[in-house]
């Protein structure tokens, strides 16, 4: 069985999860606008990618005997001023989340529940990855600049 604070802190984080994938959903809809397809297919995929981290917490929360609640999901940013303005956000973003996974983590950490643990910590390697991809990202839009945009778009639009 869960204890009744960290199913809260799993909560939040499942809410978290959400608008990580509703802003990067926004994001999406921004590049596609812009007539960045290829941006905007990565950013899709990212979005999906975060709502399966949200599926992920509250099957481990039922598992565990606790309740998954989905809470109010806050509204998102929704028009950036280039391309690079986004994938500043996006890095920026993904940074907030290592750190309240972190903090996650010590709280389980700190009451001892090793399951809980073993759990986060999937999440925690997955967030370094995470980070180092827009912070990839937001180096080569810096580097390349305007002029190669066009073909680091159609690269991600590659994405996997």
């Amino acid at each position: 069985m869960i204890s009744n604070s960290l199913q809260d802190a799993l909560n939040k984080q499942i809410v978290s999860e959400i608008y990580s994938a509703n802003l990067y959903l926004s994001m999406s809809f921004y590049f596609e606008k812009e007539g960045f397809d290829g941006f905007s297919t990565w950013m899709k995929k990212q979005s999906a990618e975060e709502m399966d981290h949200a599926y992920q917490m509250a099957n481990y929360l039922i598992k565990r005997g606790g309740e998954a609640v989905v809470g109010q999901i806050p509204a998102v940013k929704q028009t950036w001023t280039a391309p690079l303005d986004a994938f500043e956000d996006a890095y920026k973003h993904e940074c907030h989340i290592s750190s309240l996974i972190d903090k996650l983590l010590d709280e389980a950490i700190t009451e001892g529940d090793k399951a809980t643990q073993d759990f986060l910590w999937q999440f925690v390697r997955e967030q370094v990855e995470e980070e180092a991809t827009a912070s990839g990202i937001v180096d080569r839009l810096k580097r390349m600049g305007d002029s190669a945009i066009f073909n680091l778009d159609e690269q991600y639009g590659r994405r996997a």
